[in-house]
Order: C-alpha cells, then sequence, then structure tokens
C-alpha cells in the first residue's frame, strides 16, 4: 500500500461491519464487531452498540470513533481485510 492511500467513504452494512472505499477505488467490508469481541476492552466495547457503532467518521483519511478517535485502525490492516 502507498502512503498516499486514504479512505474516502465508508457505509455501515449493519451487524457491525463496515464496507470502505480507499482512494484508489479498492473496497473491503470489514467487520469490526469480530474485532471487538475479540479484543474486549471498556473504550472499545461501547460500540458494540449499533447506534453508537453508526457515529463514525472519516478524519485524515482513516475511519474513525468517538470525539477522541477511541476506536481506530491502521489503515494498512483496513485494506488489507485483516485486523489483528
Amino acid at each position: 500500500m502507498t502512503p498516499s492511500i486514504k479512505i474516502v467513504e465508508a457505509k455501515d452494512l449493519g451487524n457491525l461491519q463496515i464496507l470502505i472505499l480507499f482512494s484508489d477505488n479498492k473496497q473491503k467490508t470489514i467487520d469490526i464487531g469480530d474485532f471487538i469481541r475479540r479484543h474486549p476492552h471498556p473504550q472499545y466495547n461501547k460500540y458494540l452498540d449499533p447506534k453508537r457503532f453508526r457515529k463514525f467518521s472519516i478524519e485524515n483519511g482513516n475511519i474513525v470513533w468517538g470525539k477522541n478517535w477511541d476506536l481506530i485502525f491502521p489503515l494498512d490492516q483496513l485494506y488489507s481485510g485483516s485486523l489483528i
């Protein structure tokens, strides 16, 4: 992945999954809920609530949750479709 790749659009697919469109037109469906369930943490667990989950935004070319970026993922992991 080149450093200039960024997220340009994201859509909530339901079931805590996101469809992400990158600046090179590549698309990936990411199961964020699976990551949160595998890595429980009070800061992340609140995003298992679908209402909170839907309140993501795209900032600086990445997808984030919360005012202080409570939940954010490395762009290369999102691009590959594999959250560690």
